[in-house]
This record gives C-alpha cells, structure tokens and sequence, in this order.
C-alpha cells in the first residue's frame, strides 16, 4: 500500500452513527422501559390507595413521558443517518489510521461484531494476515514484499476477544523482545492475524482454514511446518478451523500443522461469560429490570461462545502437539482462590480442557501453568516464551 493512500475502512462519522444508532437502541428505549415500569408500579399502588381516581394522572404522565422519549430517539436516528452520509461521502478520518482507532475497531468487532457484518459490513473486519497495521493481500508478489525473509516454518498467532494484533506486542519491555521476533531469530517465519472476535467460532473457523489454504498457496517458499499459536479465544477459533474439511482439491494444511499452543484458553467456557449469560437471564424477570437485562444480551456470538468453550465434538488435530498454558493471581494453581478465579477470566481446568469427570479435551498434552499473572500477563510472559521456543525447536 502507498504510503500516501489513505488508510481503508470505516471512519470515525461512521463510529458516530453507530454510537447514535447505540444511543437510541439501548440507551434511550432502556431508560424509557425502566421508568415506565417502575411509574406503572407505583401508579398501580396509586390507583388501588385512591380507587381509580389517579387515572388521568397517569395517563397525562405516560404520554408526556412518551413524547420526550420519541423526540429523543427522533433525534439521534436522524444524526445516525446524517453522519452515515457524510461517511460515504469519504469525510471524515479513518480509523485505521492509527493505533487508538484500530483498538476501538477491534473492541467494538469483539462486542457486536456479528450485528455489524449483517447490518454495516463496511465497519466489519475481515480475517486477514496484517503488517504494520495493514492487511496483507495474500497474493504471491504482495507475500514476498511484505515477507522477504520468508521460511518455511511458519507460525501464526491469533488474538482473543475484543483485542486485535497489536496485543502480541504487550509487555515487551519484561522480556526486550516478543514471542514472534524470538521465533523469527529460530528460522519461524511469524504472521499475525486480525480476526472479528464478534463472529461465532464455526464461522471464524471456516475464514481461519480458507485464509492458510490460500496462504500455502501463495507463499514464496514450500510450507514445511506450521504452528499455531492462540490467546484466550483464539485458541478457540484455532480448533473450530481444524474440525474444518479441508478442500479435497487444496493443501491439507491440517497435515502440517506440528504445534498448537493456546495461551488462557476457555476450552471449556470463561466464568466471567457464565455470569452474564446468568445475569441477563436473571434481569429479565421483573419490567423494572428486563432493560438491563436486554443491555447483557447485545452481545456479540463471539461473547456467547465463550459461555461453553468448544465440546469433545471438536477434537484435536491427531498429529499435532498440543501445549495449553494457564494463569493464576496466586502463586499455585492449587490455592482456592487462584483455582476459583484463575486469571480473573478464565480457570486453570478450562485452560486445560479437564472437566470435573477428569475427561480431557487433549490427552497427552503439555500443560504450563504461571503463577501470579493475569489473563493479559500471558502475552510476552519470560516463562511462556522460553517453553514457547523449547517447544518450536
């Protein structure tokens, strides 16, 4: 891409109609649900102490309360459809443009990434393997510019939910480098994938197995080996590709596939998901609180997935190795609070796929747990990487 050619995707008009379209969807219908509910209640108590007399009190008060809510949501439909405008007139700065807008990009894709697929595709972000904060187009020329030191080892990391591939770059200053550039200096060729985290998992991996297959296709050099590397919910998506069939006609890619290493992987669901799912189910019983509930439950499918992990109907991939590493804010894994919270999002029996039974998700595998780190604390941690590049020799 030029460097003079303005960066694709949405602008920030486009961000202000959504948060217009958000405003009224869930703010302003919210409020006026919640207050009606509650006017409704006390109004019923009204009625009863005063034998009816307070009806046309309250009628006067619904209908003013009514119009002010309307009015309101008048207003900001209409400012979603005048920054919409201006959006595809090309005004406006994009988000791409820098890292703050790609953050937000990623973290609104991780919310509701699925709802703008169908409704503002343009704002949805697509798979892709990215460099300096750009797509790279997987075609043969464009791969061995961006890519001139090309091996045939290659190793990809995915992203969790919400984040995008900047955050393989967290903590670099612990450790003076990161897990790509110390497996570039062992002869992997380290690619980085953004992915709409919104998106459920069978959908994620579909794109995550056409994207290699093209991949092996178009890379400068013969594809020798590969590994795959996921945090939190991309460790996920990394096994919805592999239960995948592959093309008959394309590269098996599956088959060169040596290493997975997933990184607080909710294998078997993220207590933090369990709480909301329960939450909203749980506000929705009484008016008062049903808004509330409603706001929980405009998530994303991506979200919703992390309730139950991937079940055994999704094996892993039978020739590789697989190495599952888990967090907790205790020192052992074993204390009751680091074994009850984990690494404040997911658990270390989740990170490792073994149930309450003792059934496991991935016989056989390599576990590594850290202690006294969070669930973002696995990124460029000094333990992970170095079993990381013991584990890639």
């Amino acid at each position: 891409m030029s460097p003079t050619k303005a960066p694709p995707g949405p602008s920030v008009l486009d961000a202000l109609s959504l948060l217009s379209e958000v405003a009224d969807e869930l703010v302003v219908k919210s409020v006026r649900d919640t207050h009606l509910a509650w006017a409704d209640r006390a109004h019923g108590l009204t009625r009863r102490a005063t034998g009816g007399a307070s009806a046309v009190p309250e009628a006067v008060h619904r209908g003013i309360a009514a119009a002010v809510y309307e009015g309101l949501g008048l207003g900001l439909r209409a400012a979603s459809r005048g920054f919409d405008k201006a959006a595809g007139a090309g005004l406006g700065p994009r988000f791409e443009a820098t890292p703050r807008g790609r953050f937000v990009s990623a973290a609104v894709n991780g919310l509701i990434g699925d709802r703008l697929l169908e409704q503002r595709p343009h704002m949805a972000i697509p798979m892709a393997v990215r460099l300096h904060g750009e797509d790279v187009d997987l075609e043969p020329d464009d791969l061995t510019t961006a890519f001139p030191a090309a091996t045939g080892k290659v190793v990809l990391f995915l992203h969790g939910l919400c984040e995008n591939e900047s955050y393989w770059q967290r903590h670099r200053d612990r450790t003076g480098t990161t897990y790509g550039e110390a497996l570039a200096g062992d002869g992997w060729t380290p690619l980085f994938l953004r992915v709409n985290t919104g998106l459920g998992l069978r959908e994620n991996g579909v794109a995550l197995t056409a994207l290699v297959q093209r991949l092996m296709e178009s890379w400068p050099v013969d594809v020798t080996r590969i590994a795959l590397v996921g945090h939190s919910l991309g460790g996920l998506v990394i096994r919805a590709a592999g239960a995948v069939a592959s093309d008959p006609a394309a590269p098996d890619w599956n088959s060169l596939v040596t290493d997975v290493v997933t990184l607080g992987t909710p294998h078997l669901g993220a207590p933090i998901a369990w709480g909301i799912g329960h939450g909203s189910r749980g506000l929705q019983v009484l008016p008062e609180t049903a808004a509330f509930g409603r706001l929980l439950d405009w998530r994303s499918v991506g979200v919703h997935d992390l309730v139950a992990g991937l079940a055994e109907d999704v094996p892993p991939l039978p020739h590789a190795r697989y190495r599952l590493v888990s967090a907790t804010l205790t020192e052992s894994e074993r204390h009751p609070v680091g074994n009850l919270v984990g690494d404040m999002l997911v658990r270390p029996r989740s990170a490792y796929g073994r149930d309450r039974q003792g059934r496991e998700l991935f016989p056989g595998a390599e576990v590594l747990h850290v202690g006294r780190t969070d669930h973002f604390g696995l990124l460029n941690h000094p333990e992970v990487l170095a079993s990381l590049r013991r584990w890639l020799s």
